[in-house]
């Protein structure tokens, strides 16, 4: 493709030929999957006159959002001050030294000549007023979200839940799911915490609102109901015309949510869902290198949805069963997406009437259905396909390991366990040099070191991958990576974790990641690893860091709930306890899968075995099996099977 503009990599030597120069930098923000990126570059960066303003009197830069979110952070932050509004395509117009003093999200084409005309003017006849700007700007950006140092309070309480979540509830939507407003993200953090919550809290209006949110996004358009996995997010109320770029870190965490509520409330759409969206991760996102591709891009043939969409005629290739295929997936002759003329198949709550029509039990019909989708898949596998974004980023495949582990817990699919694994070498392998994790494996032109997320993500992986197997090595190089984490994130003197690491690259300013957003926090996921690993290995300068971080976020989170949805999980775990399930003996891993089976605890940490040096388990290496239910560093007296187990905790909540 040509492309006028001089793009230069994020370096060095485009900053030193900036300074050089004395020419402004523009910083253009992106990611391989965002449709808005693509049509700023086809509309402008692809214009000649354009390209000419560009190359005459900047210095411009291209930056791959998801490569290096640190970059992506700060100048986020600064449009945000500048605009109150961010997003991407993100562009940013910096002094040579990369301090900001003008930015946005799109532009049109003759919007975007005529700014960077108007600012280069500018700096020619009065460059002191940019950089007059820039200093103030960037001290903004320097003090954004800086916490100051808050005392601990003695214990947490259920007030302090029901504080958050009272006006939370004033923001769902009854009718679609979710909350009222357009568009619409998964969101999967928040609904964890939510179900969790209910649970505790015996709170069963809420609990209904959850399960009622996830039917409502696993039956909608923004679910692929032909291939499996979720799109980033709905245009409208209903979960109906997505946005059709499908990423890992989405998928991973959707497969997490949707395992842990089967678990809670058994239910056949969810199960199908965890199994055809780890389908479509394993069938169209699998390297062979065991770790996983990035994203889809929702556009093909320069057309957004393209691949996903059908028209009704489409569908006679299923033959006799093609009207009730229409019917049920929501397929009209005039489309169901009346905006361009096609079908985007869903599925409505209460079409049960149709398989009860056409003389179906339960399990004929999903027979029926999965042999309709084999067909649909096949057909449409004949299209050119959506873009692959083929980075493999170590926090993403670990939100995916999780998932998949999570799911192998509750479906016992010995298949989700192998892939997961796979994942865990990978990172091992490609992504960990030294002790040290890499964001993404180094190829011959770079190596960018890990952030937070990655350490805190990984950690996170590979604390859930010793849940299920009592394999102590995982355990081990979890704590590893945490003690790295301290060593590189961590300032003692602000009790803030940094997003980056102290020994990386220094830019305009050093942040930290406080909020959750469609991924949780850097932050809250390092905070909460702590606490676990605490726990597991008695190791009380963990939870003193993570108590200190924890009470200077506590004041801001019932302002925004569900912006601060991972903090407030770990809140419920202040207030209700972890339940910390030791067992041992040889029937350890049978009896965690039976207690798997039977039964949702939401707040628990699960160890086991027959050799550890664990303290939990330390002395209780007993050849027959036993369960213990450990709280608050005291523990029950051993239990001989996983129902007594059940009734303790029970008894204890009760």
């Amino acid at each position: 493709m040509h492309n006028p503009v001089h793009w230069m990599p994020w370096g060095e030597e485009a900053l030193a030929k900036a300074k050089k120069e004395n020419k402004l930098i523009i910083i253009s923000i992106g990611y391989s999957a965002c449709h808005w990126c693509h049509v700023m570059e086809r509309e402008s960066f692809e214009n000649e006159a354009i390209a000419e303003t560009m190359n005459k009197f900047y210095i411009s830069i291209k930056i791959d959002r998801e490569e290096r979110p640190d970059i992506d952070q700060i100048y986020m932050i600064a449009v945000q001050l500048m605009t109150k509004s961010g997003g991407w395509p993100l562009n940013a117009i910096c002094l040579p030294d990369g301090r900001p003093i003008y930015g946005g999200t799109y532009f049109k084409p003759h919007d975007w000549q005529n700014i960077l005309l108007q600012i280069a003017q500018m700096w020619e006849e009065s460059p002191q007023t940019a950089i007059n700007y820039a200093e103030k700007l960037t001290a903004g950006i320097q003090q954004a979200e800086r916490l100051p140092i808050a005392e601990i309070p003695e214990q947490y309480s259920l007030k302090d839940l029901k504080t958050i979540v009272l006006p939370w509830k004033e923001q769902f939507d009854f009718k679609f799911g979710g909350y009222r407003r357009a568009p619409k993200f998964p969101l999967p953090n928040n609904w964890v915490f939510l179900l969790r919550y209910a649970v505790l809290t015996k709170d069963q209006d809420l609990l209904d609102h959850v399960h009622f949110t996830l039917k409502q996004i696993a039956n909608g358009g923004i679910y692929d109901h032909v291939g499996g996995g979720f799109s980033r997010y709905s245009v409208d109320e209903r979960w109906h015309v997505p946005h059709f770029e499908k990423m890992l870190y989405d998928n991973g965490q959707l497969i997490s949510l949707y395992s842990e509520a089967y678990q809670q409330s058994p239910n056949l759409l969810y199960k199908t869902v965890v199994e055809e969206t780890i389908a479509w991760t394993i069938r169209e996102m699998k390297a062979e290198n065991g770790g996983f591709y990035s994203a889809l891009d929702a556009d093909s043939e320069g057309v957004e949805g393209k691949f996903y969409t059908f028209q009704s005629q489409e569908f006679d290739l299923l033959g006799d069963d093609a009207d009730l295929a229409r019917n049920y997936f929501n397929i009209t002759a005039e489309g169901n997406w009346r905006e361009e003329q096609t079908n985007i198949p869903y599925v409505d709550n209460n079409n049960e009437h149709l398989i009860r029509e056409a003389g179906f039990s339960a399990d004929e019909w999903a027979a029926y259905l999965a042999e309709i989708k084999t067909k649909l898949l096949a057909y449409r596998a004949t299209r050119v396909r959506p873009g692959l974004d083929n980075k493999q980023l170590t926090s993403w495949n670990a939100l995916l390991l999780k998932g998949l582990v999570d799911a192998y817990r509750i479906f016992a699919t010995p298949s989700y366990l192998t892939t997961a694994t796979g994942i865990a070498h990978f990172i091992v392998k490609e992504c960990t040099i030294e002790g040290s994790l890499l964001h993404q494996p180094q190829d011959k032109n770079r190596q960018i070191p890990g952030f937070l997320d990655d350490y805190a993500l990984t950690i996170e992986a590979y604390i859930a991958l010793y849940e299920a197997t009592f394999e102590e090595d995982w355990l081990h190089k979890a704590k590893n990576l945490a003690d790295r984490a301290i060593s590189l994130f961590y300032e003692s003197k602000t009790a803030t974790f940094y997003y980056t690491s102290s020994e990386g690259e220094e830019l305009i300013a050093r942040k930290s990641e406080i909020m959750d957003n469609v991924i949780p926090g850097s932050s809250s996921s390092i905070v909460r690893q702590l606490y676990k690993l605490a726990l597991l290995f008695d190791k009380d300068n963990y939870s003193a860091i993570a108590d200190q971080v924890f009470a200077n976020v506590f004041p801001h989170v019932a302002s925004y709930g569900s912006a601060y949805s991972n903090w407030a999980i770990q809140l419920l775990e202040f207030h209700f306890g972890t339940n910390e399930i030791a067992l041992t003996g040889e029937n350890a891993i049978k009896w965690r899968k039976e207690l798997d089976k039977k039964c949702y605890i939401p707040n628990k940490i699960i160890l086991g075995g027959t050799k550890s040096t664990l303290p939990l388990l330390v002395n209780k290496q007993e050849l027959e099996s036993k369960a213990y239910l450990c709280r608050s560093k005291t523990c029950s007296l051993p239990q001989p099977s996983i129902t007594q187990l059940i009734e303790l905790i029970n008894s204890n909540e009760g």
